[in-house]
């Protein structure tokens, strides 16, 4: 494991900032998750950490000689993009954590000065973090895999292969946005339409995606592989991902060769990367194999990816409809699945994809696939939990769900906790679905 406890994740620590001391915070003073943010009549982005309801402008710390010591780091902190201060690697980020919490906590000095750096974030707009060169979408819960397989193939619902290395495939990185983009209703063919003549349609059964999300730090060369115990110093720091999904679509294009249009439309992030040093308190033991399962890979494993390989992550995903909208009603919450009860980890999916050789460059993304529960109540996504599109789900509203209609927001939120450790949040990925494109 490359990275561990320090004093940046004392839970006593206390910022200046107020609201990061608030219980429930999601970014106190031992998160501090990297983002890329514009404010007033701004265009282009900066490089921000959030802290509290603010975002502390890094640009403006390092240059009100705030930040010492991270003057190797002068580039990548004025750029518009993480991908620079990435490509630094490990200790690069580490010092950047540690600079950071020196100076929003409550001992420091400068805090009229370092005052002066913040940003609301009620007032500043998030940009998509990272230039994402590449995007791997993996299929790596066995909970997920069971329940669609069943609709499906029902004699063997989960396929050979996905007890011995992570299923994925290459995703679209053109339509990955950032959180806040709504989602238009996309069109193609359905095995119905093509049927009636009538070609491409709106997709009828549009479905979410809960997924974790993990930004490439260090790539590396063609035709070079990456150990599984070095996985992580080419991990820079994980995100919420909405993999949105037309299903009926999905269902007509996908065989023999997979996933196309009915993903390719629109892949949505969380703003906020929380760092891999964020999480060292959350880690956990990779996922156990039982006797009758196949033995894991040489490469796929290790005694420190066995002890630590895992990271405790408890997500939700909340709908809300437009009619709860004009009747003052909450989000109501669908799902609380956990990503430890993943089957492939996330150092796992990176070393297997590349075991053939493959590249993979600063920026990449490669997300977990569709996080769900051991129970059908905790399934990250819909066509799970309406058992394909046969059980609909009653609303508060009084309404009625199979899949997502006009109108809808979907929300994912993710949270760390751990005993004698402050809780640390990603913030949200959010999305309102529109009509369909004209």
């Amino acid at each position: 494991m490359s990275t561990k406890i320090d004093h940046t994740h004392d839970p006593r620590a206390q910022s200046w900032v107020s609201s990061a001391n608030e219980p429930g915070a999601e970014f106190p003073i031992q998160n501090l998750p990297l983002g890329v943010f514009s404010s007033g009549g701004e265009s282009a982005g900066r490089i921000g950490a959030a802290i509290g309801d603010q975002i502390l402008d890094l640009t403006a710390a390092l240059d009100g000689g705030l930040l010492p010591g991270l003057e190797s780091q002068a580039a990548a902190l004025h750029s518009d993009s993480l991908n620079l201060l990435m490509s630094h690697g490990a200790s690069a980020r580490l010092a950047l954590r540690r600079a950071i919490f020196e100076l929003l906590h409550v001992s420091n000095a400068n805090v009229v000065s370092a005052a002066r750096c913040l940003v609301p974030m009620s007032s500043a707009r998030m940009h998509l973090p990272a230039r994402v060169g590449d995007f791997t979408d993996f299929f790596t819960s066995i909970h997920h895999a069971r329940r669609t397989g069943e609709l499906s193939r029902p004699d063997v619902p989960v396929a050979p292969n996905f007890r011995n290395m992570p299923i994925g495939y290459h995703g679209r990185a053109s339509s990955v946005v950032v959180s806040g983009t709504p989602c238009v209703r996309p069109r193609g063919q359905t095995g119905a339409s093509a049927a009636a003549g009538q070609g491409y349609v709106p997709s009828q059964w549009l479905d979410f995606e809960l997924e974790v999300g993990c930004f490439v730090g260090l790539g590396n060369s063609l035709g070079t592989t990456i150990s599984i115990d070095d996985a992580e110093s080419h991990m820079f720091g994980l995100c919420l991902v909405n993999d949105w999904s037309a299903r009926d679509i999905q269902i007509w294009e996908s065989y023999p060769l997979g996933p196309f249009l009915a993903k390719s439309f629109m892949t949505s992030v969380s703003p906020w990367v929380v760092t891999l040093d964020a999480l060292a308190p959350f880690r956990v033991a990779a996922p156990t194999r039982g006797e009758d399962e196949p033995a894991l890979p040489e490469g796929l494993t290790s005694p420190t990816h066995a002890a630590h390989g895992g990271i405790s992550i408890a997500l939700q995903v909340l709908l809300q409809t437009q009619a709860m909208r004009e009747n003052g009603m909450e989000p109501v919450v669908l799902s609380q699945p956990r990503f430890e009860d993943q089957y492939w980890t996330l150092t796992q999916m990176l070393t297997h994809q590349t075991s053939n050789g493959c590249n993979l460059r600063t920026g990449d993304l490669l997300s977990s696939g569709t996080v769900s529960g051991p129970e059908r109540e905790n399934s990250g996504c819909l066509v799970e939990l309406n058992a394909g599109g046969k059980e609909p789900m009653r609303l508060p509203s009084g309404e009625t769900r199979l899949f997502l209609e006009d109108g809808d927001i979907i929300w994912l939120r993710g949270v760390c906790h751990r005993d004698g450790y402050r809780p640390i949040g990603f913030g949200e990925c959010k999305a309102q679905i529109l009509e369909e494109m004209k």
